[in-house]
């Protein structure tokens, strides 16, 4: 087996390659937002490092978390730069290869169908949250016709000793093929995975199409197929280096409550489809961790969904449009805003980029255009773009009536909303000379600055 795709080699790995990148933690943290206070007190700082948490009350495996909230971390994964990230990921993304069936792996080192969930890490992120949640989990499944499989992310609670309710209210690919299961009147059989290497965690985002298999994707980000066992009783691929898997079903007449539970919008969401995953097997390590991810508007739970999305919009928008030099979806917008920066050669051509980005992604309310020299990824420089060079009589359109995220809590009962385009660009009639301060000025300032630190 390849130890390249283990989660816990990669943690060991980084920490040894990036030392100041990860704050391990002796100290015990409650499960009860404990993991969440160390993580927002970290970003109010500036902070981003992954971290290590040994201990934390009422668990008996140590938690990861933090692992996505910096650009530059999932960079070094595709062994680029930042500035490399989204050309990395489509490059690699685009070479997907099946995954390969192993017959062992670590995941099978323990087995049981005596299912007990109370025996499964879970944490409660947040105050307003209902209970300890489930937020890693990527729930495997396969269409009952082609065998390609789906994975996506969704959030659960415990409902029974055996059950969790968990919400697919992305009504995504996964969706349909529970409808399709239903056509033929059988539960969709499902494996729920916690932990993988992070090149799986992110293909599980990957935007692609229903006959694309996200397990694949995995695949090319890895370089090599990824390793999968099936699962004892429904014979489904997950990944041999997971931590743990919940193999069961979801009936799609089965209900229960579940929620509030905070999400990407930085509220918390009651917004569910309220399934049922009936949990038959639970397969673990016998030196299992928790991967957490944590959830809310953090820039964890915001950039492991929103690279993938970057990735693909970059390369459309640029193949497209070829004057696009940058695209970012900043944290300050959760998914809702997104940032183009272009060379504008001719009237209009903002407008025109801006209306492909707001046809093509689901979730973008706003776009803002500005020119190459603002730079996307500082809120500050765009705003001032914004101040500068728009006016909104001749600079604004909206567009009303379309499909918005259900997780949005200003849109409609029926999930539709409006959106709306900014041009930032200084556009052709445009006065007016940036201010500059030489580069010389520059480096006698941190000379002088430099002798007094």
């Amino acid at each position: 087996m390849n130890h390249r795709q283990d989660p816990h080699a990669f943690v060991d790995q980084y920490r040894q390659d990036f030392p100041d990148d990860v704050l391990v933690l002796d100290d015990p943290v409650p499960a009860d937002e404990g993991v969440t206070g160390v993580i927002y007190e970290l970003a109010a700082a500036g902070r981003h490092e992954m971290v290590l948490f040994r201990k934390v009350t009422g668990l008996d495996v140590p938690v990861v978390s933090n692992l996505f909230a910096s650009r530059q971390r999932i960079a070094r994964m595709l062994e680029t730069g930042p500035s490399g990230l989204h050309s990395a990921y489509q490059q690699r993304a685009l070479r997907a290869m099946p995954p390969r069936v192993v017959d062992s792996g670590p995941v099978l080192d323990d087995v049981t169908t005596d299912v007990d969930l109370a025996t499964i890490p879970m944490l409660r992120h947040f105050a307003s949250d209902r209970s300890p949640y489930v937020t890693s989990g990527i729930i495997v499944a396969e269409d009952p016709d082609t065998g390609v499989g789906n994975l996506s992310y969704h959030r659960a609670m415990p409902h029974s000793r055996t059950e969790l309710a968990t919400s697919l209210h992305s009504r995504g690919d996964l969706w349909r093929m529970l409808q399709k299961y239903a056509e033929r009147g059988e539960p969709m059989p499902v494996a729920m995975v916690l932990g993988g290497h992070p090149l799986f965690m992110l293909a599980a985002s990957a935007r692609v199409g229903y006959d694309v298999d996200e397990r694949a994707v995995a695949g090319g980000l890895l370089g090599e197929p990824l390793e999968v066992v099936r699962t004892p009783q429904h014979g489904i691929g997950v990944p041999a280096w997971s931590d743990f898997v919940l193999e069961g079903t979801i009936d799609a007449s089965e209900h229960a409550d579940e929620g509030p539970f905070g999400e990407f919008s930085g509220y918390s969401s009651n917004r569910s489809t309220n399934n049922v995953l009936r949990v038959q097997t639970i397969m673990r390590r016998s030196d299992a961790m928790l991967i957490d991810v944590v959830g809310g508007n953090t820039d964890e739970h915001l950039n492991l969904a929103r690279v993938p999305r970057e990735s693909e919009m970059a390369e459309k928008l640029k193949a497209r449009f070829p004057d696009v030099t940058a695209v970012h979806y900043p944290t300050s917008g959760t998914h809702f805003h997104c940032y183009v920066a272009l060379r504008q050669r001719r009237p209009g051509q903002a407008r025109q980029v801006m209306l492909g980005l707001l046809g093509w992604d689901p979730y973008v309310k706003t776009v803002i255009a500005v020119d190459e020299d603002v730079d996307v990824t500082n809120d500050s420089d765009v705003l001032w773009a914004l101040a500068t060079h728009f006016q909104p009589h001749q600079d604004l359109f909206t567009v009303d009536g379309l499909p918005g995220s259900p997780l949005d809590p200003s849109s409609g009962s029926d999930g539709t909303t409006s959106r709306m385009g900014l041009d930032a660009t200084r556009g052709p009639q445009f006065d007016g000379n940036r201010i500059v301060v030489s580069e010389e000025a520059r480096q006698h300032a941190r000379r002088i600055l430099g002798g007094n630190g």
